[in-house]
């Protein structure tokens, strides 16, 4: 998807359903076919929602926004806040992490829409979970998920088949926030000893550590609050608490530019599923959208395409639409689209 050029000065994305808690929403992720999101609260209550018809979506129409229809809603689904939510790449898990220590994942029917069976759960975490990602071999239907947090600073990789944690990953010295996976054994970490891992599940230890020792300037002394890599393998994103974004040529091993789309701490990086475009959230309760079509070296067109009335923790694009999802300390998940012309 790209917009036609006349649009890239600012996108006029507009809210079309909003989610309304009771605290605030840190968790959500789209189902893989884009017909449902998962989103997890700090009320504890986990929902699924419907994505909704855009056909009728017609710009300066849109005058009141709809919660969203709600599929499934579980209340206590953990004992502390959710901070992490996400579906396998087949859709048939719905996995979440908690600041009660714990992991829990359940099966889910695609055809019914319908969570099935008993939930499970995990408990090798000694601190907040902050962050997952599933690793799908899709050859060998086993699921693999990736996990890390608060606690021993190590990412566990759980068997979802055998719900048994098979392998500990150390090497971070500090919380982990963000992980990210993009194909079935590569994925890469970003935490608060301010560096960035990558990680390989056929080696044991980090195949590659970004910091700000670095001779070519990776990284300023700041937490790294989110990752990203694009569907290629070729490009990683990374979001710091100094409210710094820095991209990274992961086949050449080099940065390529650091810059400052916002003016607070970075929560949450996602490059477009076209990776076009980059969205990013913040403290300063904006979301933030990033043309990459051009010379990446070149200077950076970064426009607040959605805002908070407070701190955007999280944000997830359509996997095929225009769209995307944030969620909020405002106690809302809100889903923003392109009108039609």
């Amino acid at each position: 998807f790209s917009l036609p050029q006349g649009d890239v000065e600012r996108p006029h994305f507009e809210a079309v359903t909003t989610l309304s808690d009771s605290q605030a929403i840190r968790s959500v992720d789209f189902h893989p076919n884009g017909k449902l999101y998962a989103v997890g609260s700090n009320s504890k209550t986990f929902r699924i929602c419907q994505y909704p018809q855009l056909t009728k979506l017609r710009h300066g129409q849109q005058t009141t926004v709809y919660p969203p229809s709600v599929l499934c809603k579980r209340t206590k689904h953990h004992r502390g806040s959710i901070y992490c939510t996400c579906w396998s790449r087949d859709g048939e898990l719905i996995a979440t992490g908690s600041n009660d220590k714990t992991i829990k994942y359940m099966r889910f029917n695609n055809d019914t829409n319908q969570l099935v069976g008993h939930e499970m759960e995990l408990n090798m975490h000694d601190g907040t979970v902050r962050d997952m990602c599933f690793l799908d071999d899709s050859s060998t239907k086993s699921r693999l998920l990736a996990s890390g947090g608060a606690g021993d600073c190590k990412i566990y990789i759980t068997d979802c088949g055998t719900a048994s944690p098979f392998q500990a990953y150390s090497g971070h010295t500090g919380h982990i926030l963000s992980l990210y996976s993009w194909n079935n054994a590569m994925f890469v970490s970003g935490s608060q000893d301010q560096t960035i891992r990558f990680w390989d599940l056929r080696v044991n230890v980090s195949v590659n550590t970004l910091d700000h020792e670095r001779k070519d300037g990776g990284l300023e002394n700041s937490a790294v609050t989110a990752v990203c890599v694009d569907p290629t393998g070729r490009l990683l994103v990374s979001g710091h608490a100094d409210s710094s974004c820095v991209l990274y040529d992961i086949r050449g091993n080099r940065p390529i530019q650091r810059f400052y789309p916002h003016t607070a701490e970075i929560r949450c990086v996602r490059f477009s599923p076209s990776a076009y475009y980059m969205l990013t959230c913040s403290y300063d309760n904006t979301i933030k959208l990033t043309d990459l079509q051009g010379d990446l070296a070149h200077e950076l067109s970064s426009v607040v395409v959605a805002e908070h009335k407070d701190k955007a923790i999280t944000i997830r694009w359509h996997p095929t639409e225009f769209s995307f999802i944030s969620t909020s300390a405002d106690k809302t998940a809100t889903l923003w689209a392109l009108p039609s012309p």
